[in-house]
């Protein structure tokens, strides 16, 4: 009995996280108009550190597992709302993908530890940030969409850049909440907000991220969150990076 009733409570459980990802998946395709497609997702295989889950994707060494596109692929990425439900109902606990660049958010990550840190001295500098994504691995910073060209301009223009930045423009991709992934559970660490009036710099109250989208006649339009742009964040994570007390990195691995 005990068993039946474990086994009753675990898919209650996987039915209540498999809708909150489609709610989460067509938030973020037909409200905020992001491309998204369904994540490899994780497997029971154990990992050769004996933690987390292994990756669904035919690599045995998958270097993050369940994080990544597998089938469909990256360039199946979509804002459709029926292409949408499909995935997810038929696949309800796969990670949402966030296809990034174009006319998509992009991103800047660093290692989880040296985020918490940056987070901490950008709220200092009195930085506005926008959405923060949160892995047991990494933190994601959220900005608005740059070319690799503009990319490449303002790295050059840097004397240093904090080994520890991963950059996810065009041709990327990054995973987003409520996802699990082989690391563990995808949260947010910032919470998206809604663009503000262009002349308020008070922010806005926390957006309600995960809204059950409408059936049959489409979501009503919705502001998509305010990012910041790639430039602010760069600068500011080279400051902080700079002035650690002892002259080194606060943004080190």
């Amino acid at each position: 009995m005990r068993e039946i009733l474990g086994r009753r409570r675990r898919l209650r459980l996987r039915r209540k996280e498999g809708a909150a990802r489609l709610d989460a998946a067509l938030t973020f395709a037909t409200r905020w108009r992001w491309p998204v497609l369904p994540g490899a997702g994780t497997a029971p295989a154990a990992l050769r550190d004996g933690r987390g889950l292994g990756c669904a994707c035919p690599d045995p060494d998958c270097a993050v597992p369940g994080a990544h596109p597998f089938d469909p692929g990256l360039l199946a990425a979509t804002t459709d709302e029926r292409m949408v439900r499909w995935w997810w109902t038929n696949r309800p606990t796969a990670p949402v993908m966030l296809a990034t660049g174009g006319r998509a958010p992009c991103a800047v990550s660093l290692p989880a530890l040296a985020g918490a840190r940056a987070l901490t001295a950008l709220d200092l500098m009195g930085m506005r940030l926008g959405p923060v994504v949160a892995t047991p691995t990494r933190w994601s910073l959220l900005v608005a969409p740059y070319t690799l060209e503009r990319l490449g301009e303002l790295l050059y223009s840097k004397d240093r850049v904090p080994s520890s930045l991963r950059f996810h423009g065009e041709g990327g991709y990054l995973v987003l909440p409520p996802s699990e992934i082989g690391a563990g559970q995808v949260r947010w660490e910032r919470a998206p907000r809604p663009a503000a009036p262009a002349d308020s710099a008070v922010p806005s109250p926390v957006f309600p991220v995960f809204r059950r989208a409408a059936r049959g006649g489409g979501a009503p339009a919705e502001a998509a969150p305010w990012l910041p742009d790639v430039e602010a964040v760069l600068d500011a994570l080279v400051e902080a990076s700079t002035s650690a007390p002892d002259g080194g990195s606060r943004l080190a691995y």
